[in-house]
């Protein structure tokens, strides 16, 4: 009896995560997938980055534009001074009043110096300014595509992850029910061998089939850890429990059912492609700045210089004054108007093949998507079939048993079959609405009230996390801690 005592205990002992049990509910509320996903928008590292990215392009705009406002500069400056200066010179005389000797001389001058000049320009024509004015104009537009195809990704990251847990959550609880269900199995078979009524060959057949069951479950387990973490990473925050998806949740084909008009939104709306658009308006004006690098610059000018000193131990002053216009105009740069407006007709062109290269990927992501989707919703019906079909196999497979049609290999592999088709029926659920929000996302019509469509579809039932064991120590939860977000200006 002791192969029998085995097999019943196996299944009772100590999981890593608990997920069905109502002794392992907390007291706080499942948090839903819009809740999520707000907290996302809020914490996530990346997005605040892609914000400040954003919100810096922007500010580069005022400082082009600074070069077309007025100027004005203040110069001071306050000295001492000190000179000294020394003189010797040979003298020889003739005659009865000759002196022959040496003449020197010296002086050591000490004074100071006061001196302010004001000087204030205005640009008249400045066309390489102006230009590069547009230019961030463009990068803003840039930007704020980029901005959005950030938020689109974190939203179906978010997504992902969200339904990654409830996927490996509804896995764990078809491997936990086939584990106790081989096990019983092995249980039977064991009881069955003592008593002479079948071969060792069946007992060893029925272990080595649990011990596999067995390596499912732990391989589950761990998925499912796996993808909470995954959740907190995209967030910040930690979840106990989060809420389950309805059996009742709508399968059908998207709305609009045309793959053209989703090709069509993709071409339109998909920010990654309007990036990408911008970027050649980007690279367009920089080759009108290398060009209007040979253009003439105007600008007015007006100055005023004041100074003061005592020199001499004599009080001094004066001032100037002077109003103006100022052209300066490039003859020869050695080559560098030239080069420039060949290096920006290349970037140019690269931006060109960028764009070309984005919007193929795009329509070839959508389209592939879209056919995923159509796939997703029979394949989830005909999941569901097999679901019926293999138990009622398994019912046949076990009545054949018990009158000696069927031996104990066939009743294991009817089992597995079963279970194999409940996880694939999760898998298939998932797959469908991941897929139906990735197509969105390629059609750039991702945001928060596509969320709140799915968040409908869950029905409150919570899928429940429980950390594992640490041995009394923190190092686990220091393990999972990313730290706490940098301060913006610190």
């Amino acid at each position: 009896m002791r192969l029998a005592h085995w097999a019943v205990n196996a299944p009772l002992r100590p999981l890593l995560i608990a997920v069905f049990t109502a002794s392992f509910v907390l007291p706080a509320q499942a948090a839903d997938l819009l809740t999520i996903t707000r907290d996302a928008l809020d914490n996530n590292a990346a997005l605040a980055s892609a914000r400040a990215e954003y919100l810096s392009v922007e500010a580069s705009r005022d400082v082009a534009r600074s070069g077309l406002l007025p100027q004005i500069n203040a110069t001071g400056n306050v000295a001492h001074n000190q000179q000294y200066e020394s003189q010797t010179s040979s003298r020889v005389g003739t005659g009865a009043g000759r002196v022959n000797g040496d003449f020197s001389s010296a002086s050591d001058d000490r004074y100071n110096t006061v001196s302010l000049s004001l000087e204030a320009t205005q640009a008249l024509y400045d066309e390489v300014t102006r230009r590069e004015v547009t230019q961030t104009e463009r990068q803003i537009d840039q930007q704020v595509y980029l901005l959005a195809a950030t938020e689109q990704q974190l939203l179906i990251d978010t997504a992902s992850a969200y339904f990654d847990i409830l996927r490996a959550h509804e896995i764990l609880e078809a491997r936990l029910a086939q584990e106790r269900a081989i096990g019983r199995q092995l249980e039977q078979a064991g009881e069955q061998f003592e008593v002479g009524l079948i071969a060792i060959t069946e007992v060893e057949e029925a272990r080595a089939t649990f011990d596999q069951s067995r390596a499912d479950r732990i391989a589950a387990e761990s998925n499912l850890q796996v993808a909470f973490e995954a959740l907190e990473q995209l967030t910040g925050q930690r979840y106990a429990s989060i809420e389950a998806l309805g059996d009742s949740m709508p399968v059908g084909l998207p709305e609009p059912s045309s793959r053209d008009y989703w090709v069509e939104q993709a071409l339109e709306l998909n920010p990654q492609v309007l990036a990408q658009q911008a970027g050649i308006e980007v690279a367009r004006t920089g080759v009108e700045i290398a060009r209007a690098g040979g253009l003439p610059t105007l600008q007015a000018f007006g100055n005023y210089q004041y100074g003061d000193s005592d020199i001499d131990n004599t009080a001094g002053e004066y001032s100037s004054s002077q109003v103006g216009l100022s052209a300066n105009l490039p003859i020869y740069t050695g080559g560098r108007t030239s080069a420039s407006i060949r290096q920006g007709t290349y970037q140019l062109e690269s931006s060109q093949y960028d764009f070309e290269s984005q919007r193929r990927s795009s329509i070839q992501q959508v389209r592939s998507l879209y056919t995923q989707v159509s796939n997703d919703v029979e394949t989830v019906e005909a999941r569901q079939q097999a679901i019926v079909s293999n138990r009622s196999a398994l019912e046949a497979t076990r009545a054949g048993y018990e009158v000696g049609t069927r031996n104990i290999v066939d009743v294991l592999n009817a089992e597995q079959n079963l279970y194999n088709a409940i996880a694939n029926y999760a898998e298939a659920r998932y797959d469908y609405v991941v897929n139906l929000l990735s197509l969105r996302q390629q059609a750039g019509r991702l945001d928060v009230e596509a969320i709140e469509e799915v968040n409908a579809w869950l029905t409150g039932d919570e899928v429940n996390f429980i950390l594992p064991e640490n041995g009394g120590d923190d190092r686990y939860e220091s393990a999972l801690d990313i730290g706490a977000p940098p301060q913006p200006g610190s």
